[in-house]
């Protein structure tokens, strides 16, 4: 059991990245069946979800994965159109990407589905990604020095 729990430590953000992001999956499904049950376009209703997707995606990494308390509305700001901008850029690569692999045979069937396979490639590399931007630039951790208190907490300046 102790080596579990060292496990855990040694790996809190990766473990906790991967389980929101299965939390930030359900979100943006449920949120896609309640627009379309709405009556929504099936085009506005898949923006209208990833949108809901990346803003829960967002809360739960920055207060749960990488623990960034800070409620400082410049930073919030910041650190929301950095997220934001991430996600656009990396489904931007994801988008070009997918035909890519396509077009080079990764275009076979997997569980009965045609080209499953470049969209686990396509959506590894994005996941990966998207890890990469939120740990080193999005959610930095700032020194007690530095003014811009990024990932501080709010509420006894600690990190």
């Amino acid at each position: 059991m102790a080596s579990i729990r060292k496990t855990y430590e040694d790996h809190r953000e990766a473990t906790l990245y991967i389980v929101f992001g299965g939390f930030t999956t359900l979100v943006t499904w449920v949120t896609y069946a309640l627009f379309v049950w709405f009556g929504i376009d099936l085009n506005v209703s898949n923006i209208l979800s990833w949108v809901c997707g990346v803003l829960f995606a967002f809360v739960v990494n920055k207060w749960f994965v990488f623990s960034c308390r800070s409620t400082k509305p410049s930073v919030v700001f910041r650190e929301l159109g950095s997220f934001f901008g991430a996600r656009i850029f990396t489904g931007i690569i994801a988008f070009v990407l997918f035909p890519i692999l396509l077009a080079v045979g990764l275009n076979g069937d997997l569980f009965g589905i045609e080209g499953f396979p470049a969209k686990i490639v396509t959506s590894l590399i994005e996941i990966a990604l998207n890890w990469i931007f939120s740990k080193y630039y999005i959610f930095t951790k700032k020194t007690a020095k530095e003014t811009a208190c990024e990932c501080e907490d709010a509420d006894d300046g600690t990190q």
